[in-house]
C-alpha cells in the first residue's frame, strides 16, 4: 500500500537529516522532492500545493521546538499535515439512532459494490454486533443479486430475494418496511452502477435516496483507489448530484501511489470511512487517516496490527502455546499454528509494514515471495508427517524421513533441512523463554532467514540486516528464507 510514495518521502527526508535547525533553505529541496512524489502519486495539485505551503509554514512558524531533533520534528509536521487533509479522525457510519438504518451503496460498474456490501455486513454483524440484512436493488445486472445472496449465504447473513422488475425505489421501500416489522438495525441497499456518471444513473440514485429521506439513510459510494484522481471525479461528481456520507476505496492492498486516498476528502468535503484490503469478507478497514500517514512515512501501524491478531488469534490457542513453552515444549504442531496465526493476519509484507522501521528493510530486501512459498513447502512436509511425529520430532528417524519426503512430493534433504531449521527455532524459542522469565540475553541462534533481523555472518548497523556475505549459502527453497 502506497510503496512508491513511501519510498519517495524517505529520499526526500534524507535532505534535512543531520542539520543542526530548520531553515528556508534547508527545507526547499525537501518540499521539492515532497512535492513531486505527492504529484507523481496522482494527488490533486491544489491538495498538494496546500500541503506543502502549510508544511513550510509550520516547520517555519513559532510552533517549532528548540532542541528537538530538526529531521524527526519535520517528519512530524509532515505526518500531521497528511493526516489533516485525509480527516484527522475516522468516521464510521452513524448506527447510534433508532433503526432500521439504510445503507445505500453507490458507484460505477467494476468498483466493488456488491462485494462491499458483503463485506460491510459481516464487519457490523461481527464488531457493532448489530442485525443486518442484504438488499439487492440492482435492476440492470441480474448476476448482481446472484453474487449478493451467495456472499449472504457464505457468511450467513440474512438476505430479501427482491423483486427486480419493481424499481429500486420501490425495492428500497419494500425492504425498509420488512425491516422494521422484523426488528432489523442495519438494512445494506446494493444499487446499480454504470460504466460512466450519467443522468439516468443519478436519477434513479435521487429517487431512492429521497425516498429514504425521512429515515437519514447513509450513501457510500464505492471507489476503486487504484484509479486516482478519477475516483476523485467521480466521487465530486455522485457528491453533487445526490449527496454522500462517505467514501469506500476498494483495492487499496494494490494501490501503490495514494492518490484517492490523498485527495478526496479535500477535494469533496466527504470523508472516507472504509478501506477495502483484500478479496476476502473479513478484508475491510475503518480509514484512519492518522494511521494511514504513519504507515506512508514508514512508522508503523501498531495499533491496526494488534486489532487485527485481537480479531484472528485464538486467544486459547495461544495461552495453550505459551504454557508449553513455559514447559520447554515446542513442538511441529505449535509451529505448525504459528504459521497459521501469521496466514490469517496476511501476509508477510503486510504484516512487516504494520512495523515501525520496517518499510525500509522491506525495500532493501524485495519481494518476499520466496519466504512464503517455503513456508508453503513446509506445511506440505509437516501434512506428511504423523500426529506423534508433530508431538515429538525426535521419532523421525531415516525411514521416517524417507516416507515424509514421498508423501509430501519432496527431497530427503529438503525433508532433513526442514528438521535442522527446525531443531533451530525450537533452541531460539527456548531462549525468548528465558529472556522473559529474567534469565538474561541467551545464546539465541540468528533465525535463518527472518528477513532484516540479525543472523550469524550479517553485519548489523541501524537495526538492519546488511547483505549476505559472499559464499553464504542461501536457503534449500531459495533464498535461505524460514
Amino acid at each position: 500500500m502506497f510503496d512508491n510514495l513511501s519510498e519517495k518521502f524517505a529520499s526526500a527526508f534524507k535532505n534535512i537529516q543531520g542539520k543542526g535547525k530548520i531553515s528556508e533553505s534547508n527545507i526547499e529541496d525537501t518540499l521539492k522532492e515532497v512535492r513531486t512524489a505527492l504529484l507523481e502519486a496522482d494527488v490533486n495539485f491544489k491538495v498538494v500545493k496546500e500541503f506543502t505551503n502549510k508544511v513550510k509554514e509550520q516547520a517555519l512558524g513559532e510552533k517549532v521546538i528548540s532542541g528537538v531533533n530538526p529531521g524527526e520534528q519535520f517528519v512530524k509536521i509532515v505526518q500531521d499535515e497528511l493526516a489533516a487533509i485525509m480527516g484527522n479522525a475516522n468516521e464510521e457510519v452513524d448506527l447510534e439512532r433508532p433503526g432500521p438504518v439504510p445503507i445505500l451503496i453507490v458507484g460505477l460498474n467494476g468498483q466493488g459494490k456488491t462485494t462491499f456490501s458483503g463485506k460491510l455486513s459481516l464487519h457490523l454483524r461481527n464488531k457493532k454486533k448489530k442485525n443486518v440484512v442484504l438488499t439487492p436493488a440492482d435492476t440492470f445486472r441480474p448476476a448482481a443479486k446472484d453474487q449478493l445472496i451467495t456472499l449472504a449465504k457464505n457468511m450467513d447473513i440474512d438476505y430479501y430475494d427482491t423483486d427486480l422488475g419493481q424499481s429500486p425505489k420501490d425495492i428500497a421501500l419494500k425492504a425498509m418496511e420488512e425491516a422494521k416489522k422484523e426488528h432489523r438495525d442495519v438494512v445494506i441497499i446494493d444499487t446499480a452502477g454504470r460504466l460512466h456518471v450519467d443522468d439516468d444513473l443519478m436519477g434513479q440514485l435521487k429517487e431512492v435516496k429521497e425516498a429514504l429521506a425521512p429515515m437519514k439513510p447513509e450513501v457510500l459510494m464505492v471507489a476503486d483507489a487504484m484509479t486516482g484522481q478519477e475516483a476523485v471525479n467521480v466521487a465530486k461528481s455522485f457528491h453533487e448530484a445526490i449527496g454522500l456520507t462517505g467514501v469506500v476505496l476498494s483495492k487499496m492492498d494494490s494501490d501503490a501511489r495514494g492518490g484517492a486516498a490523498l485527495s478526496i476528502r479535500h477535494v469533496t468535503g466527504v470523508p472516507i470511512k472504509y478501506i477495502s484490503t483484500g478479496e476476502k469478507m473479513k478484508d475491510l478497514e475503518l480509514f484512519h487517516p492518522d494511521r494511514l500517514a504513519s504507515r506512508i512515512l514508514d512508522m508503523g501501524d501498531i495499533v491496526s496490527l494488534v486489532e487485527k491478531a485481537q480479531d484472528t488469534i485464538d486467544e486459547k490457542e495461544a495461552e495453550n502455546m505459551m504454557k508449553n513453552l513455559e514447559k520447554g515444549k515446542f513442538s511441529v504442531d505449535d509451529f505448525m499454528k504459528q504459521m497459521d496465526m501469521i496466514k490469517n493476519l496476511g501476509s508477510m509484507s503486510s504484516i512487516l509494514k504494520m512495523i515501525p522501521g520496517m518499510g525500509g528493510a522491506l525495500r532493501q530486501i524485495g519481494d518476499l515471495s520466496p519466504a512464503e512459498d517455503e513456508m508453503k513447502r513446509m506445511r506440505v512436509i509437516i501434512n506428511s508427517m504423523t500426529k506423534q511425529e508433530r508431538k515429538d520430532y525426535k521419532l523421525v528417524k531415516e525411514s521416517r524421513i524417507e516416507r515424509i519426503a514421498k508423501g509430501s512430493g519432496n527431497s530427503v534433504k529438503a525433508v532433513k533441512d526442514f528438521l535442522d531449521k527446525f531443531r533451530q527455532m525450537e533452541k531460539m524459542m527456548g531462549g525468548m523463554m528465558q529472556m522473559m522469565k529474567g534469565g538474561g540475553m541467551p545464546g539465541m541462534p540468528g533465525m535463518p532467514g527472518m528477513p532484516g533481523m540479525p543472523q550469524p555472518g550479517f553485519r548489523q548497523e541501524a537495526g538492519m540486516g546488511k547483505k549476505r556475505k559472499k559464499g553464504k549459502k542461501k536457503g534449500p527453497w531459495g533464498g535461505g528464507f524460514f
